[in-house]
């Protein structure tokens, strides 16, 4: 039996990374919201790897601080090592990687949510998403509670008829021992939303007190600690250390002589897991020549002896997994505390969604993190500040902020989603970004905290910090190009000191710092009017010099890109009408239903020739509206 619960302008369904953020931002927009989550303990959960940031993912975490989220944050008060990756080839692809305190993570990060203006927390299970004519009314719960909204949000991660496998054993599951949500998929059916199925999985995790530390390398964080967030203005704190092993030829046996019973490969696992994060026994048969693998022993947090064994990813039964475990240098006399499991979970075919992330035929339903095919905690949680500043913004009767892909690893990200879609959960890569010397991780604010301030997300305090940077940066590149650099001897002793040519002419203080052996910070005692300046600065100023060609070129590449993505395509197109599109164009074109025509040109199937016939349809239908 239904009751009327009340009414929202947003409701959010689920709150982990994705859930939290959408939550958040419409929240802070000025909605009256209400997220859902089925336990409150699964407030920003971390089930599998204790970490934010890594490899492309730090550059969506820095892009979703930018534009007002709260993981940077959230992640700068709550970590308990830092390292920057990647630091030996180019900024484009520095990328920042936190350890986390699980435990405080979560616990930050509700409170947050619980102190937010606007913000109503509610543990339940939702089942049904109601629409009529085509537009959402709201939702429905297990206890019968219907709530009433125009718009919602679903970021359900890997809930819907979840399934945890291990071995032979396989039962209805959630992460964590949570429940599962077995009921919402039907609705989701039922409203013609086209569903998959996916898999992934985690780690065991072991007791600190039966690590053998001393045969293994131990992994320390950066002695200099950069944040996360722009707000953060620094960090200082004792870090734990991490530590790297390896499987051995044991390992390998032993997952060899037991591959029957591994669900990956006997069939009982119908979802199609992560490609870039596969499991031990998926290494061993694709690399079959490789004799060992990497392991990292990482803590889960500060206040627990539970150790994260990275790397060993496993369906295998529990008594494989010991002997396992047992093999690897080290873990020898290993205590398994948690057993490694596979989970399946239903999702959602991406394309049936708009760059806006609300879906293409239910008006005010919009779609975010795991939901949508991809995997991790910052793919999700920049797809969910996206749809939470789109439900507000759609609240508002306001246009929906579109992240481009010269924009951002956000637009990246969700155009490959919902232009592409993706056949396996998606993960972020900077060979993704076409143009990633543009989309590097330390101007994120740079690009995008305009963005967010337009749009009503980013506050006045985040702003105001966001413009004294800018300016600085602007102002000091201006100097510097006035600061005239004369051949006298004593510069040129000093050059030549740092294995530089003496200069021949005066040029500016800027363009001697073009000079690959040179940066702003070893010339200082040439500049006598040198302002004290942040290391953050300081960087700017070295990348704008010294990559000044490349961006110049990466930018005209970007006005190219925008002359396709500035034309519109009309959404009521009937594609079948277009004559000469090929047969598979049009039937790919219908079903996307792209925004622009760059987008069109990035569907498969769809050929340059195509592309040309769309040009020339859209210029008649422009000379018919003008006649």
């Amino acid at each position: 039996m239904k009751y009327y619960a009340g009414e929202y302008d947003v409701i959010v369904i689920g709150a982990g990374h994705a859930g939290c953020e959408a939550a958040l931002a419409a929240a802070r927009m000025g909605c009256k919201t209400l997220v859902c989550t089925m336990n409150l303990d699964s407030i920003a959960m971390m089930p599998c790897n204790p970490n934010v940031g890594g490899t492309a993912k730090g550059h969506l975490v820095r892009e979703l601080d930018a534009l007002g989220g709260e993981m940077a944050i959230n992640i700068d008060h709550t970590f308990i090592q830092s390292r920057m990756l990647n630091t030996s080839k180019g900024p484009a692809v520095h990328s920042l990687r936190a350890q986390a305190d699980k435990k405080k993570y979560q616990e930050r990060m509700k409170k947050v949510l619980e102190d937010q203006h606007n913000l109503s927390i509610r543990q339940v299970e939702v089942v049904t998403v109601e629409v009529e004519n085509g537009s959402v009314t709201g939702i429905t719960t297990k206890n019968g509670a219907f709530f009433r909204s125009n718009v919602v949000v679903m970021a359900s991660g890997v809930y819907l008829k979840s399934r945890i496998i291990i071995g032979e054993v396989s039962y209805s599951g959630g992460p964590n021992g949570l429940f599962p949500a077995n009921e919402l998929s039907s609705s989701l059916i039922s409203l013609g939303i086209s569903i998959r199925r996916f898999k992934t999985g985690t780690p065991s995790r072991i007791h600190k007190r039966s690590v053998d530390f001393s045969k293994m390398s131990e992994q320390k964080g950066d002695e200099k600690i950069v944040p996360f967030s722009f707000m953060t203005d620094k960090l200082e704190r004792d870090q734990i250390s991490c530590y790297l092993t390896y499987t051995t030829a044991d390992t390998i046996k032993i997952i060899r002589e037991n591959i029957s019973r591994s669900p990956m490969y006997n069939g009982s696992i119908e979802g199609i897991g992560p490609r870039y994060c596969p499991s031990i026994e998926d290494k061993i048969v694709k690399f079959p020549d490789k004799g060992q693998h990497q392991i990292f022993i990482e803590p889960e947090g500060e206040n627990t002896n539970e150790m994260y064994v990275q790397g060993l990813s496993s369906s295998l039964p529990e008594d494989v997994q010991l002997d396992m475990l047992h093999s690897v240098i080290g873990l020898e006399n290993a205590e398994l505390m948690r057993t490694a499991y596979a989970i399946e979970y239903d999702c959602i075919d991406p394309t049936q969604l708009k760059l806006s992330l609300e879906f293409k035929n239910i008006n005010g339903l919009f779609g975010a993190g795991q939901l949508n095919g991809t995997s991790g905690y910052e793919e999700a949680a920049a797809q969910g500040i996206i749809a939470g500043i789109n439900a507000a913004l759609k609240v508002k009767n306001r246009e929906p902020l579109i992240l481009s892909r010269s924009d951002a690893y956000i637009g990246v990200l969700i155009d490959d989603l919902v232009t592409k879609g993706t056949n396996e959960p998606y993960r972020m890569m900077t060979s993704r970004a076409e143009y990633r010397l543009l989309l590097r991780q330390d101007n994120a604010d740079l690009r995008l905290t305009q963005l967010g301030y337009a749009a009503g997300l980013v506050s006045e305090e985040r702003y105001a910090k966001f413009i004294n940077r800018k300016n600085t940066i602007e102002n000091e590149l201006d100097r510097i190009k006035k600061v005239n650099i004369t051949g006298k001897k004593e510069v040129n002793e000093f050059l030549i000191s740092l294995n530089s040519a003496d200069l021949k002419k005066p040029i500016s203080l800027y363009e001697l710092i073009k000079r690959p052996e040179l940066n702003y910070n070893s010339v200082a005692s040439l500049d006598a009017e040198r302002p004290e300046l942040s290391d953050d600065i300081i960087e700017q100023i070295d990348i704008t010099a010294k990559y000044e060609g490349y961006i110049e070129k990466q930018m005209e590449q970007v006005d190219q890109f925008k002359k396709f993505e500035n034309r519109k395509l009309p959404q009521d197109i009937n594609y079948d009408d277009v004559k000469s599109l090929r047969i598979e164009a049009k039937q790919k074109l219908s079903k996307v239903k792209p925004e622009n025509i760059g987008q069109a040109s990035r569907i498969s199937g769809v050929s340059p020739a195509d592309i040309n016939v769309l040009m020339i349809h859209l210029e008649q239908i422009n000379r018919k509206s003008v006649s």
